[in-house]
């Protein structure tokens, strides 16, 4: 494969990881994404002003307790007020902390959540240990799908595994710089359930008079093999073997991509990760092929480079529809301007060997590449052919030219598409804003800010914007807020992973 960049970076440090260094870490890594919920979601800043190092100081309503932080993007050093002093707070203390104001600020309990903010915890401080052993991948492409240590920067646990032991799923984690070989299987060929163009799954291997090849996650076999055991049983599918070449699992962890044959596949995987459980739900699959055609439609009809990674078709098997699904994705190859990398816009604001924001020496320059690269394609298609995007940080590829500038952005992810011909147009920008704006656009603006201090990135925001004839657009110029995701309310209340809500958060546009 050419178009995505080969030459290896500086290798990462290796042999065995410093315990004390990577519990730090760990700890650092899981505080910051949870106060940035509480501070958002729940905490009430105090207008006195910040203290000699930093410290900002918060109320919590529910407790009355005072809290102070430092630091903005990736918060930390949470303390305490007690009687006299300020304490310190550790992770578990602060996981603590948050459940008691939780439970006084909403009027309910919830076990699960505190669990699963540990489990975030050790799961970092295993990613890291295993990561200082790990070889990184060759090319900065998959190490930008690899880097995602901490994860999305506003959720109460992203990094939770679904509480299973770390043997059963490190093998598998994308941030720990895996690779393993897919397992191939038979299904019956009456028995076989599939959409689109599924035919790059019948080049990984050969199957029996009969049968149809299914290619499946090992850790979902692992996860499902009880259900599954039957189906072997009497013949309704067989195991192969294993595919000839490694996968790597990319940052979305059951999506997994295959760079000598330029081919992505997403499967089901019986995981809760961040606020869902990971399958391709049924009813997911049956509009899929509606959703991708209109996006690829409007994609087709764009008069620029970007890009759409089409969800082409999938294939599953009748008596398991959910737990085998494989879906086939759009490789690189064909999309990616020649001498162009593409790297994932969440990988910028982690940091991986050879980013460009590294070696980028006029920031502004920069900022203004990656705005015209990423911004107009998600308007436009959005006022001319009602598609919803989901453009958040984990579902943008940007490609770079040799020289780092951003030439050319790429979105994937059919599942996380809305269509304004199935939600209203509010509903849908609402979306939109919250996916490109606060998700995407202020994470990167906020690594670009901290790096040089002098720029302030929301004039050339707001410059972008205004090209854009969308009378949405030009109403969020004066907007006194943006959406913002209350995940760690969503998760506490036990709502369903995908009914987004919505808090008002200043909006930095407004005040430029």
């Amino acid at each position: 494969m050419q178009r995505v960049d080969l030459i290896p970076p500086p290798a990462e440090a290796a042999g065995p990881a410093d315990p004390a260094v990577d519990d730090g870490r760990a700890d650092a890594c899981a505080v910051a994404p949870l106060l940035n919920c509480l501070l958002r979601e729940v905490a009430e800043p105090l207008p006195e002003p910040p203290g000699p190092d930093g410290g900002r100081v918060y109320r919590l309503p529910g407790t009355g307790r005072l809290l102070r932080v430092r630091g903005t993007r990736r918060p930390a050093g949470p303390e305490l007020r007690t009687a006299d002093t300020w304490r310190p707070l550790g992770h578990p203390e602060l996981v603590k902390l948050v459940a008691e104001e939780l439970r006084r600020h909403t009027g309910l309990s919830n076990h699960e959540l505190p669990t699963e903010m540990i489990d975030s915890r050790d799961a970092v401080a295993a990613l890291l240990a295993a990561r200082a052993r790990a070889t990184p991948p060759a090319g900065r492409y998959l190490l930008s799908e690899q880097s995602l240590v901490t994860g999305h920067p506003h959720h109460p646990a992203p990094k939770a595994r679904g509480g299973g032991p770390v043997t059963g799923w490190l093998p598998y984690a994308p941030e720990a710089h895996a690779r393993f070989p897919l397992i191939l299987l038979a299904v019956r060929e009456d028995l076989v359930v599939e959409e689109g163009d599924t035919r790059a799954l019948d080049a990984l291997g050969e199957a029996p008079a009969g049968y149809r090849l299914l290619p499946a996650h090992p850790w979902q076999l692992d996860l499902t093999a009880r259900d599954l055991a039957p189906a072997f049983a009497d013949g309704r599918l067989l195991r192969l073997g294993t595919t000839p070449f490694e996968a790597w699992p990319t940052a979305a962890v059951r999506t997994l991509y295959a760079p000598g044959r330029d081919l992505f596949l997403k499967f089901s995987l019986d995981v809760r990760i961040t606020n869902d459980v990971r399958r391709l739900w049924r009813h997911d699959l049956l509009k899929l092929r509606r959703t991708d055609a209109a996006v690829t439609r409007a994609f087709a009809a764009l008069d620029g480079p970007a890009a759409w990674l089409s969800d082409r078709g999938y294939r599953t098997a009748s008596f398991a529809f959910e737990e085998l699904a494989v879906l086939v994705r759009d490789g690189l190859d064909g999309p990616v301007p020649p001498g162009a990398t593409p790297l994932l816009a969440a990988g910028l604001t982690e940091g991986f060997a050879g980013s460009p924001l590294d070696t980028a020496t006029d920031p502004a320059a920069w900022w203004e590449a990656y705005l015209r690269a990423v911004v107009p394609p998600a308007l436009t298609v959005f006022a001319e052919h009602g598609v919803v995007l989901e453009a958040h940080l984990q579902n943008t590829l940007v490609a770079v030219d040799a020289a780092g500038l951003p030439v050319q952005a790429l979105f994937r992810d059919a599942e996380g598409v809305k269509l304004l011909t199935d939600v209203e147009r509010a509903a849908g920008w609402e979306r939109l804003v919250y996916c490109l704006v606060v998700n995407h656009l202020t994470e990167i603006a906020a690594v670009l800010a901290e790096r040089h201090p002098g720029l302030d990135p929301w004039p050339a925001v707001r410059r972008e914007l205004a090209r854009h004839d969308l009378p949405e657009a030009h109403a969020l110029l004066t907007a006194p807020t943006l959406p913002g995701k209350t995940n760690l309310l969503l998760r506490w209340t036990g709502a369903d992973g995908a009914d987004a809500r919505y808090l008002p958060l200043p909006n930095p546009l407004a005040r430029t």
